[in-house]
């Protein structure tokens, strides 16, 4: 293939190709203006991948609406892979593609695509080739941009062409754009020359000038007699889109009007169906003659089957130089032509395109093609669909509720904005709470995930009088509680359990209700839970959403059970494949990780989990994967990423009154500082927690803090400061009996204690299961040696320091790591720390190798983890291949005797 002056584009190709046939997986998206060359690019770069399995799709106007559309193009070669793949990816992947009618999950539309390609790399790399992507249906794009960011160990190359810089695109914007320039004045000559051999100086100097460097330009321009002087000698230059448009439009003006016919119908259909474009065409008289006479013209193609017009930029300038009326006849006779149910979602839209008034039937095929879409993970599209089907709608109030459900497909595709806008336009056509109930309260919803949590408070209850289904009302009202706790106020946390005692009626809801008061309240004389396994089950089983979240769990001392609880649900996602559904369980499981001190594990699936709420806009769960990592980095001394963490919370959480997510910023800042030295400034943010009416005042974080403030204040030399906060702990440690909270109030105590300290100390040590959260119990080694060696006792301090500085060192926790070996030196021991405690190393496994070698020892197959951690099975043996020379182990069966909690010791 002869390209002109592309050798920068050609190397840069090159290059992807090379690195995916290396197990480097890359994209590359091709930029620039239309005629410039991208296409061409795209076809050196499938001639040069003969060693590939190529995949190719490319974006339509018409199918931009329908989902997967250039999904099913792209895979349809590869479909007989697809019961291949684990049971829950090839049940969504065929819902994706309309082989069945099963519901998909997005991001597990996104796992199945890429293990699909993952495993079709096995034999030989492969390269997709996705031409004009600006114009792909949005779940195509999302699906493909999924893929495009789990490359890098993949033998796979993504090569898309677009009209813009991807770094415009939200979408795109983690692409590699390379931009496609025009070409220089001699390279312009030279495809002149080629195409034209006896085209003489002049003509070819005159189109050079004229094209502008763009390739389709040279070609096209020189067989167009414009009839006049050159552009440019009046003093003004023509830009090269028009003159193509012109140059092209002079073409088309001197056919006969049948096979202008023809062109318009082809360029309306867009696909290269024959059959549709040839029976459509004979339904308006365009019969063999015009048909005949379209081809000769050049402008119209047919290849492989499939019929074309010349370029993209002709069926641009062909259908919308077209008047409105001849538009509307070829798209009523396109829908004529397309027969049964496998056209009916096409034939909707082709009719939409005709209409120019309310029209109720076709109003009624787009959303029965939306919720098809719907069904089959498509949001973007059932969204784009529902709202054409509002504005062809005669009757207001079914328009309202069109809005509604494009609200409800928006918010499921994570476009927050649109879907408020849509419920916006509902509400003004709608009266009542008719746009509530189609909606299934969705803007309380919207409101609890997104912003102010009062607000979300008072909407989520008045939803549960409007929506028709009682089992919604019941989510809602378990919404509103949490809402409440979110918001930090007890009173409308007590006025959505009562409205759910309302709703709860008789029977097996109603007895939950004690269960559900017992375990949201966090004030003295609660009272001891039920049996936390017994409560969570019964919770579990009625609605997930009863369940207590992950601070609160803690704070009764019930995070075991709570992690059985959990782990339960991810079981069953993992059989379900419902992988959206992980952004409810995996915050609260590093929360969790941390308290039981697996704080790898915790920063891996908060790092992860962060990534997929950004992507879908779920603000308020990327500020909980936010304040889980500014909590670990506090542990960790990294005070700049805890400044950096939480004031991106905090610009997010404040102006919205989710007081949760602002006291887990501001008690991340206080342990910072704390660890740090610096207590009068850690005191100063802690005392915040419990400062009725402060923005950050919260009743279970500022129980959670408490030791953490009395500590500040002992440090400070302002014992005083610290009195209500221990008496806060006594009162939680002997309403509850949790063992953190005996544990911390007995610490605490000695802390400000005159006399007595050594046996406060010594009872806080001994509290059965104290030691299962491994931080807290070495700090309460490291003040009571600490204690001791003030008290001149060094033997017995270096012991207790000793103890201290292990798990810190294994934990990473390297401010306490760094006191304690700081008190032991004080006692008089010499230590040499790097050969002692290896500080300052890295650690031995990596976040994610740590994830996929536990899920390893659980015994879970590289297909089962990369389906729960959304990477290919590829990607989880790379990190195996790397996990094993680590550890010194040669079999995955060997994982089952790591022990991941106590520095990745190999056990008898």
């Amino acid at each position: 293939m002869i390209l002109f002056g592309r050798d920068k584009e050609k190397t840069e190709l090159d290059g992807v190709l090379h690195g995916a046939r290396k197990g480097a997986g890359s994209a590359v998206m091709l930029w620039g203006d239309p005629g410039i060359g991208k296409t061409a690019l795209l076809e050196y770069a499938t001639a040069a991948a003969d060693d590939f399995t190529v995949l190719s799709c490319r974006g339509t106007r018409m199918e931009s609406g329908l989902a997967f559309a250039a999904l099913h193009e792209l895979l349809w070669p590869a479909a007989d892979r697809i019961d291949a793949l684990p049971a829950p990816q090839a049940a969504a992947l065929h819902g994706a593609l309309g082989h069945s009618g099963d519901a998909a999950d997005r991001f597990l539309i996104g796992v199945a695509t890429l293990t699909l390609l993952s495993e079709l790399a096995c034999a030989k790399p492969v390269l997709i080739t996705v031409d004009k992507a600006d114009l792909l249906d949005e779940p195509t794009a999302e699906c493909l941009a999924f893929v495009v960011r789990r490359l890098r160990t993949e033998p796979v190359a993504l090569l898309f062409t677009g009209h813009g810089d991807p770094a415009a695109d939200g979408l795109w914007e983690l692409l590699p754009g390379l931009e496609v320039t025009p070409l220089s004045d001699g390279d312009a000559g030279d495809l002149v020359r080629h195409d034209r051999p006896g085209a003489d100086a002049e003509s070819v100097r005159r189109t050079v000038r004229m094209a502008a460097g763009n390739p389709l330009a040279l070609r096209e321009l020189p067989s167009v007699d414009e009839g006049g002087a050159e552009p440019g000698e009046s003093g003004e230059r023509i830009p090269v889109g028009p003159l193509l448009r012109r140059a092209f439009g002079a073409r088309t003006a001197r056919l006969s009007p049948l096979a202008q016919t023809v062109l318009l119908v082809a360029a309306a259909e867009d696909l290269g169906d024959p059959h549709a474009v040839r029976e459509a065409a004979a339904a308006l008289g365009a019969g063999t003659a015009a048909w005949d006479e379209a081809v000769r013209s050049g402008l119209v193609l047919v290849a492989d089957g499939r019929i074309r017009l010349r370029t993209a930029l002709v069926a641009a300038v062909v259908y919308e130089e077209a008047p409105f009326a001849r538009r509307q006849s070829v798209h009523r006779a396109l829908a004529r032509a397309l027969h049964g149910s496998q056209g009916g979602d096409l034939r909707a839209w082709h009719l939409a395109a005709a209409a120019d008034t309310a029209d109720e039937e076709v109003a009624a095929l787009l959303e029965h093609s939306a919720r098809s879409g719907w069904t089959r993970g498509g949001y973007a599209s059932a969204a784009r669909a529902l709202r054409r089907a509002a504005e062809l709608s005669p009757v207001p109030a079914d328009a309202a509720r069109r809005l509604a459900l494009g609200a409800l497909a928006a918010w499921g595709d994570g476009q927050v904005a649109t879907a408020r806008e849509l419920l916006d336009r509902a509400d003004r056509l709608a009266e009542g709470d008719a746009v509530v109930r189609a909606s299934e309260g969705l803007r309380g919803v919207i409101e609890f995930a997104h912003g102010d949590q009062e607000r979300a408070h008072r909407l989520l209850l008045h939803a549960t009088h409007a929506v028709a289904e009682p089992e919604q009302a019941v989510r809602l009202a378990c919404l509103a509680v949490r809402a409440g706790w979110s918001g930090g106020s007890a009173e409308r946390q007590a006025e959505a359990l009562r409205r759910l005692e309302e709703l709860g009626g008789e029977g097996a809801a109603a007895a939950l209700l004690p269960l559900i008061k017992q375990w949201w309240g966090t004030g003295p004389g609660t009272g001891a839970p039920p049996p936390a396994d017994e409560a969570f089950a019964l919770l579990g089983s009625a609605s997930w959403h009863l369940i207590p979240p992950a601070p609160l769990a803690v704070a009764w001392g019930a995070e075991q059970p709570l992690a059985r609880a959990y782990q339960r649900e991810l079981e069953t996602l993992r059989r379900t494949g419902a992988v959206s559904a992980l952004m409810l369980t995996v915050p609260q499981t590093a929360t969790i990780d941390i308290v039981r001190g697996r704080w790898t594990q915790a920063a891996a699936n908060a790092a992860d989990t962060l990534r997929v709420a950004e992507e879908i806009g779920a603000d308020h769960a990327a500020s909980q994967c936010r304040n889980t990592l500014a909590w670990l980095a506090a542990l960790r001394g990294d005070e700049g990423t805890v400044a950096e963490l939480t004031a991106k919370t905090l610009e997010l959480s404040v102006p919205r009154g989710v007081r949760a997510l602002t006291a887990a910023a501001y008690w991340n800042r206080g342990m910072a500082a704390l660890f740090a030295g610096r207590a009068p400034e850690a005191l100063e943010v802690l005392l915040r927690l419990a400062e009725p009416g402060h923005r950050a005042a919260h009743a279970t974080f500022a129980l959670l803090a408490a030791a953490d403030t009395v500590e500040a204040a002992s440090s400070a030399g302002l014992c005083a400061a610290g009195a209500d906060a221990l008496r806060c702990l006594q009162e939680w440690a002997r309403d509850t009996g949790a063992a953190w909270a005996v544990a911390a109030a007995l610490r605490s105590a000695a802390l400000l204690a005159e006399e007595g300290a050594e046996e406060l100390f010594l009872a806080a040590l001994s509290v059965p299961g104290a030691a299962d959260h491994p931080f807290a119990h070495a700090r309460t080694r490291l003040l009571y040696g600490e204690w001791l060696r003030r008290a001149r006792r060094r033997t017995d301090a270096r012991v207790q320091l000793a103890e201290a500085a292990e798990t810190f060192q294994r934990l990473g926790a390297t401010p306490l790591l760094e006191r304690s070996l700081h008190e032991q030196e004080l006692t008089g021991q010499r230590l040499r720390r790097a050969e002692s405690y290896g500080t300052g190393g890295e650690p031995l496994l990596t976040p994610q190798e740590m994830r996929v070698a536990r899920l390893g020892a659980d015994g879970l197959t590289n297909r089962e983890i990369a389906a729960q951690l959304l990477i290919s099975p590829r990607t989880v043996g790379h990190h195996l291949a790397n996990v094993f020379p680590k550890l010194g182990i040669v079999a995955r069966a060997e994982l089952a005797r790591v022990d991941f909690d106590n520095g990745l010791r190999l056990l008898g």
